[in-house]
């Protein structure tokens, strides 16, 4: 009886590196997603879906190692909610993962080098344009790639914004 208890609690030194590890491994992932750009951090296509589901299969053993107790899971889920909450909170830091937004289109140019840098196609930068009631780039004073992976629309001035309309579909319900 007490075995099974042990085996479901773990021992305090296997509890102790299973921390330390969660710590690494989320930091060491962080640190990754800050090098992949805004754009993998907005809006999912399946492609980023099936990536993220499939990172967190790949390290996984990294964090827990050869603990598979209640505690050593729960400690794990503690560490990343409250490692989040750090970073969420600490300005600075979060500021300096987040980066900054980037200009994409200046006057109705397109900056291709932006585009490139951060990994914004020519297609998802129209689709940005035509969600903004847009149909060209000469018509956009600026557009802009922002933290979260979004992108704002600034029309050039006198250009009215055609009103979007929603559109009923399975996704939206």
């Amino acid at each position: 009886m007490e075995a099974h208890l042990q085996a479901a609690l773990g021992d305090g030194l296997t509890i102790l590196f299973t921390g330390l590890r969660v710590l690494v491994v989320y930091a060491v992932i962080l640190f990754f997603l800050r090098l992949t750009g805004k754009r993998v951090l907005g809006q999912f296509t399946p492609f980023d879906l099936l990536t993220l589901l499939l990172l967190s299969n790949a390290v996984q053993n990294a964090m827990i190692g050869p603990d598979n107790s209640l505690t050593g899971g729960l400690l794990a889920a503690a560490i990343l909610l409250l490692a989040n909450r750090w970073v969420a909170a600490n300005t600075k830091l979060r500021e300096s993962l987040e980066g900054e937004p980037a200009l994409l289109i200046r006057d109705g140019e397109v900056i291709t080098e932006t585009l490139r840098r951060e990994g914004v196609s020519e297609k998802e930068l129209q689709a940005a344009l035509r969600e903004h009631g847009l149909d060209n780039p000469q018509e956009v004073a600026a557009a802009v790639l922002e933290v979260d992976g979004t992108i704002s629309v600034v029309p050039v001035q006198g250009h009215t914004i055609k009103r979007l309309r929603r559109v009923k579909s399975s996704r939206n319900r």
